[in-house]
């Protein structure tokens, strides 16, 4: 049994790194702190093998990655493929990924669904082909609309991740309207579940003509009591599911790091075999 608390990204968590760290030292760092991270840069671009074999280098052996699927595979970018192209297109991306594989370094591969992804026949075919073609491996899914989780289609989109063995990533976001969906308590693999914490800045969540949107869409920082409800929630997910990762993603100030930091003082885990870290010469 095992909790794994980590960030989405290592880049911008100025909190966790001296002065003065250099861009590519900086998984090693955040290594120090953290057992599993998202690849967050694996969304914009097939990322190229030489990056996860340098990634693997930077981190210990008990270290693991979610690695989001580019966006192509879950059509935020609106473009039409014919079944040949996107299978083609995940082939490329399983290829990408192969050295974290062959490291047995793998936590999750997150498929987070853009908000115009509504529950409807064409839907469900891409997750059934998306679950064949990538078979071997450990597939989270993210919806970012709420049809599936209506009343009339909540149980079968629930039971559908059964029966697929889709890991269910289960959201703490806003409730701001069909572009977010609500917190779902309900694992779906048999042995893991995953936890993304997106913020509750219900005003920010939605674009609204805003054109500073993307940087205050996850400006919000959980309070103690938030944190604590969760802790109860953790407790009841790993009573089901033995594998529980929790990704702090509340990061637009700053915040991220802090909170994953603070519900692992909740939850009193206390993370062996990180990185060595680096400690200020004054400090005793």
């Amino acid at each position: 049994m095992s909790i794994r608390i980590g960030l989405t990204g290592w880049g911008d968590h100025a909190t966790l790194y001296p002065d003065q760290t250099k861009p590519d030292e900086k998984l090693s760092v955040y290594a120090s702190h953290f057992p599993v991270v998202e690849v967050d840069t694996a969304f914009y671009a097939i990322q190229p093998v030489t990056h996860y074999e340098k990634w693997l280098k930077q981190t210990p052996d008990n270290f693991s990655f979610v690695i989001k699927a580019f966006q192509q595979l879950t059509g935020h970018d609106r473009e039409t493929r014919t079944v040949q192209e996107a299978k083609d297109l995940i082939k490329r991306y399983e290829e990408s990924i192969q050295p974290v594989v062959e490291a047995n370094k793998v936590q999750a591969l997150l498929f987070q669904f853009p908000p115009w992804f509504d529950v409807r026949k064409e839907h469900i075919q891409k997750l059934r082909l998306i679950k064949d073609w990538l078979e071997p491996y450990p597939l989270a899914l993210e919806f970012r609309n709420r049809s599936w989780f209506t009343d009339k289609y909540k149980n079968q989109t629930l039971d559908f991740m059964k029966d697929q063995q889709w890991i269910h990533t289960i959201c703490d976001e806003p409730q701001a309207g069909e572009g977010s969906v609500p917190l779902v308590e309900v694992p779906t693999h048999a042995t893991q579940t995953l936890v993304r914490f997106h913020g509750r800045n219900v005003h920010g969540w939605n674009k609204n003509g805003r054109k500073d949107w993307r940087k205050v869409r996850f400006l919000y920082r959980y309070n103690e009591q938030e944190l604590k409800e969760w802790k109860e929630r953790v407790d009841r997910l790993q009573a089901i599911t033995p594998e529980v990762t929790l990704l702090f993603n509340n990061n637009s100030g700053g915040d991220a790091a802090d909170n994953a930091k603070q519900m692992q003082e909740l939850l009193q885990i206390e993370y062996e075999d990180l990185n060595p870290r680096q400690m200020d010469l004054f400090q005793f």
